[in-house]
């Protein structure tokens, strides 16, 4: 077997708001292909290392690493480009366009047509769009969203919202694809089945995954690792046994077993 490759590195990262440190040097080194969590109490600091990590914000101090290049400062376009996806803790849809509309905006970021023959209407544009469009209703039926493309996406239910954001996230064809909370307000069995998605994701596209998530039956099913965050920085890291018999953990979840 092959020896992993380090895809993401996260060295000594800070972020201060005002006299705040929100993220206090970080360090985390994330290898390709690995399924990782990120957990910690409320106000931890997961979330804005999430922007951190996808250029939301700017680091204060230390450098992170995609695939080797400095990302740090470069805005969310340009991460994503770089090979980075993300979903957000609140759905972050474009609401009003249709399930397939929603999918066909990550395509255009690897679009083959140039913006000149989609200003003059040219052939080309109309074919990159039905080859993006085409590819698209097959992605939307990996995740049994095609029969309902044509639909508003505000109008499906959240767990549907859920999977077509993911949905979204993966057809920027990431390299490292970042979860935000993906089972906040899901009922257990909706839960039970986005850990078996989540899963299948990693090992059907290739990819790497980092989560976010305070469902620790979630994170302890389906993380190979777990980093834990608490007061912006990290306490520990480890398999998830190790994690759950850490007693440093487990005081940072006031005294209760994770």
């Amino acid at each position: 077997m092959a020896a992993q490759q380090l895809l993401l590195n996260v060295d000594n990262v800070s972020r201060v708001f005002g006299g705040l440190k929100a993220v206090s040097d970080v360090n985390m080194q994330i290898q390709d292909g690995e399924l990782v969590g990120l957990i910690g109490p409320n106000g931890a600091g997961k979330t804005t290392l999430f922007n951190l990590l996808t250029g939301v914000y700017e680091p204060s101090g230390g450098k992170i690493h995609l695939s080797g290049e400095s990302v740090g400062g470069l805005r969310p376009y340009q991460i994503t480009k770089r090979g980075a996806a993300r979903t957000f803790q609140n759905i972050r849809l474009f609401g009003d366009m249709t399930v397939l509309e929603n999918v066909m905006v990550a395509y255009h970021m690897h679009a083959r047509h140039s913006l000149f023959t989609s200003i003059f209407r040219l052939p080309g544009h109309f074919k990159g769009e039905a080859e993006m469009r085409e590819k698209a209703v097959e992605f939307l039926k990996i995740f049994n969203l095609d029969g309902k493309k044509d639909e508003i996406a505000k109008n499906l239910p959240y767990g549907e919202q859920r999977r077509l954001e993911i949905a979204r996230a993966l057809a920027a064809r990431p390299k490292l694809l970042l979860l935000d909370e993906p089972a906040a307000g899901m009922n257990p069995q909706e839960t039970v089945d986005l850990m078996n998605l989540i899963r299948w994701i990693r090992d059907e596209f290739k990819i790497t995954i980092l989560l976010i998530e305070h469902d620790m039956g979630l994170v302890m099913g389906v993380c190979e690792r777990i980093y834990v965050l608490d007061h912006g920085q990290i306490i520990a890291s480890g398999t998830p046994e190790e994690i759950r018999t850490n007693p440093h953990v487990i005081e940072a979840y006031l005294g209760q077993e994770v």
